[in-house]
């Protein structure tokens, strides 16, 4: 055990720097836990690096690649909702100490929300904006979307965001209008909401506003021609969606977890259901979503008809697994739009709890150019984004440039023009992730895939989630586990439109894709059900560059 959580050691025995990192583990809460589950490595108290240091170092020096690469979160839940606990507060401290630098908080849109918790969350979050000033805490809501599932809506901070939410929830909300069924009429809803929020940027009533699919695979419900609508109506609010689920401890195995699916991905199909899904949708692979984690699936369809949508990660946090705080008593939620503040230290550990606390395991990396809100949903807008599980790498800058150009090329989210025949290349530099994860070791990149497929255009079928001409075209070994590792491929000679994103792993365990060796020999495989321990099983996913030959 590290000397900055062993509180056999006194504090007159530690060096400046190890007790002012180990006050500030107190003052988040992170002291005391002292758990380790017999087959899960780490626990939610134990601190791996100095995230102070890591956060100066972001926010201070020199951006990377031109951009600061900001960690974040957006979706997370609180007091305010049904089926939580947390405290604002409790949320912000522990995203903060975890190293975020930015969060949304997220609470489920329902009546009581509607009709009091929007308002009543709003001053929690502006008092820990001023509280814990260098992570940017973004209010927002998790829509439950007419006729689909449910998604991450939020805005930027302004006098009008708590009635535009409001507003929002009251008038879409699938919940809250007796739209959950899949109609014509609540499809048409979802539309109508999206359109909200981009009239209300358009007026100014807000500086800015996203949305973003969550668990889009769980229950089936999201078709593909719903993702299309979405995106095509509002591309500039309609952004993406979870790449990867929260709820990752949900896997672990019993004893020491609640031996459920990742994600608690365990449904199988309802009246509801897109039909066309195969069985295997309803499950995560690697602890990603299917419509991510299939090269030449669903998000590939996209990608191939030129539409930017990005993917993302975060944690869901509800309820901690390892945790040992309670509901108050004495609640009335349904009366106060709220659960009275948790007492903590009131049960054992609860290893039955699916979530980790924001930061912990999932991240979304944001380059953004500058520390503001603004910035982040102007980032995340470009799909300048990567996410990872585990704290498997530590950085990634990609460029993708003719060769003999002499331009640096451009990044994540972005369009490559070149002449046409133009030789182009993929510049890829890794720093490798050279100090413990919160789970207490270092994970070791063992391969990095490249992904490439053709751009064929709008495609006639809306419900159609494959595309044929996506496949993984090159893998790299790593061969170290510390500094940096730089990669490049070569596209050649560009003649048609094309687009690149990247995958790596862990190496522990892969599986050939389901659409066969050719296309996927060694993707993630099926998560199995009740037994997925998400720190054996590591992956990072970059979003898309697309180069397009002019001429």
């Amino acid at each position: 055990m590290a000397p900055v959580v062993d509180l056999t050691i006194p504090d007159a025995e530690l060096s400046p720097s190890e007790l002012s990192r180990r006050q500030m583990f107190r003052r988040a809460g992170l002291l005391g836990a002292g758990l380790t589950a017999a087959g899960v490595l780490g626990t939610q108290g134990q601190a791996a690096a100095s995230v102070s240091s890591e956060r100066r170092a972001r926010h201070g020096d020199e951006p990377r690649d031109g951009y600061h690469w900001l960690a974040g979160d957006h979706h997370i839940h609180t007091q305010y909702s049904s089926d939580a606990q947390y405290r604002v507060i409790d949320q912000v401290i522990h995203a903060n100490a975890y190293g975020l630098d930015w969060m949304v908080i997220t609470d489920h849109g329902s009546v009581a929300h509607a009709k009091i918790g929007v308002e009543k969350v709003n001053p929690d979050i502006v008092e820990a904006r001023r509280a814990i000033d260098d992570t940017l805490v973004f209010q927002g809501l998790e829509w439950n979307i007419p006729a689909a599932e449910h998604g991450t809506v939020f805005v930027a901070p302004g006098r009008n965001e708590v009635a535009t939410l409001k507003e929002f929830e009251n008038s879409f909300d699938g919940t809250v209008k007796g739209a959950s069924s899949n109609t014509p009429q609540n499809e048409a809803l979802a539309i109508a909401g999206l359109n909200f929020l981009a009239d209300a940027v358009k007026r100014r009533r807000v500086d800015d506003a996203l949305f973003l699919a969550n668990h889009p695979s769980r229950k089936g419900i999201d078709s593909p021609h719903e993702v299309r609508g979405w995106r095509d109506a509002q591309p500039d609010i309609a952004i993406g969606m979870e790449g990867a689920p929260g709820h990752q401890a949900a896997g672990i195995a019993k004893p020491n977890g609640g031996g459920a699916g990742r994600g608690y991905y365990d449904n199988t199909p309802s009246a509801d259901s897109f039909p066309g899904y195969p069985a295997e949708s309803y499950k995560t692979f690697g602890g990603f979503d299917w419509m991510t984690s299939t090269v030449g699936g669903l998000w590939d369809s996209l990608l191939a008809e030129g539409k930017g949508w990005w993917i993302t990660a975060n944690s869901d946090s509800h309820t901690v697994w390892g945790d040992t705080s309670v509901r108050g008593p004495g609640s009335d939620f349904n009366a106060n739009g709220r659960y009275n503040d948790p007492v903590h230290g009131g049960t054992a550990p609860n290893l039955t709890n699916g979530d980790f606390w924001p930061g912990y395991y999932s991240r979304t990396h944001v380059g953004a150019r500058g520390f503001s809100y603004r910035a982040v949903m102007d980032g995340l807008r470009q799909g300048r984004v990567w996410v990872d599980h585990g704290g498997l790498i530590s950085g990634l800058v990609v460029r993708v440039r003719e060769v003999r150009g002499g331009e640096r090329g451009v990044t994540l989210g972005d369009t490559l023009q070149v002449r046409k025949g133009a030789k182009v290349e993929v510049s890829i530099e890794i720093t490798l992730a050279n100090q413990p994860n919160w789970a207490q070791f270092v994970p070791t990149l063992a391969r990095v895939d490249v992904i490439q497929g053709d751009v064929t255009g709008p495609v006639s079928n809306k419900d159609v989630f494959t595309t044929p001409a996506t496949k993984v075209v090159k893998s790299y070994e790593v061969g170290k586990n510390t500094g940096t590792v730089s990669f490049t491929y070569q596209l050649g000679e560009v003649a048609k439109p094309v687009y690149v994103r990247l995958r790596g792993t862990d190496g522990n365990r892969s599986a050939t894709g389901l659409l066969g060796a050719s296309v996927d020999p060694a993707g993630p495989a099926i998560d199995v059900f009740g037994d997925a321990d998400p720190w054996k099983d590591l992956w990072f996913y970059s979003n898309p560059i697309w180069i397009v030959p002019r001429g």
